[in-house]
């Protein structure tokens, strides 16, 4: 049965991109490249962290009565989670190799590259709130409702710098304080509604659940190595997203282990 707790859950990542798309309204009409640096650190920190305490760490506990076999459905879920989002890159705009291109040799605009970029990237994540609360709904994965609730409460804090990491490009090329801060909330939308057509799916196919949760942890971690690691690696002060991801990391372990 669906609650106001559990609709509140699918929703508090929307509100973090939104919250972060709103920043178009208090800063200048650029991000510092160590701003950047430091935004994309701290969010690739987070989603590590939560592919593992919050998708693989569940997928692995809920696959234990196949004793020295429990690690074939997360192995699996992962390796799949992978696959399908190189196969999603394959056919949507990549961010770090096409943001580059402009004119008409590049077939889009630069600006509909990058949301198209970020929607690209919300889909993992929303996806993996989505499973997770199917398990939670289906009680047979070991998920709490607070580590449902610190899963979403973590994508929603790395969707704060991903939401100013879009609006505000669009506003440094000129484009409205209301339209970008409207592209940055579209980009976000797609969050709630992969996590509803994840639980409506994972509803009728409960035994699969670890697969599920270890394809949405494949997933994220897929979105982590090809993008926001290389960004936040490339050029001079690299160290700056270093650290950031380490507090990234560190503030969702905390999460996950103080609220599951």
């Amino acid at each position: 049965m669906l609650t106001s707790d559990f609709l509140l859950g699918i929703l508090i990542p929307f509100l973090g991109t939104s919250l972060g798309a709103a920043m178009v309204f208090i800063l200048r009409k650029s991000i510092s490249a160590t701003l950047q640096k430091l935004l994309t650190g701290f969010a690739a920190g987070v989603m590590v962290a939560a592919s593992f305490w919050s998708l693989l760490q569940p997928a692995l506990e809920s696959s234990e009565y196949m004793g020295r076999l429990s690690f074939v459905p997360a192995a699996a879920g992962f390796l799949i989670g992978i696959f399908f989002l190189l196969l999603l890159d394959v056919v949507t705009p990549h961010m770090h190799m096409d943001a580059q291109m402009e004119g008409p040799k590049s077939g889009l605009k630069r600006t509909t590259k990058l949301i198209l970029a970020v929607t690209l990237h919300n889909i993992p994540e929303g996806m993996a709130v989505g499973v997770v609360y199917a398990g939670f709904l289906s009680g047979s994965s070991g998920i709490t409702s607070a580590g449902a609730l610190a899963l979403a409460l973590g994508i929603a804090i790395q969707n704060f710098p991903e939401g100013a990491i879009v609006s505000m490009p669009l506003r440094a090329e000129g484009m409205s304080k209301g339209k970008t801060f409207l592209y940055g909330v579209l980009s976000g939308v797609v969050e709630p509604i992969a996590a509803s057509v994840t639980i409506v799916a994972a509803g009728s196919v409960v035994p699969i659940m670890p697969y599920l949760l270890a394809f949405a942890a494949g997933a994220m971690m897929y979105v982590v190595v090809e993008e926001l690691i290389p960004e936040m690696s490339e050029g001079t002060h690299s160290n700056w997203g270093t650290i950031a991801f380490s507090l990234g990391f560190v503030l969702m372990m905390i999460l996950d282990v103080a609220l599951g």
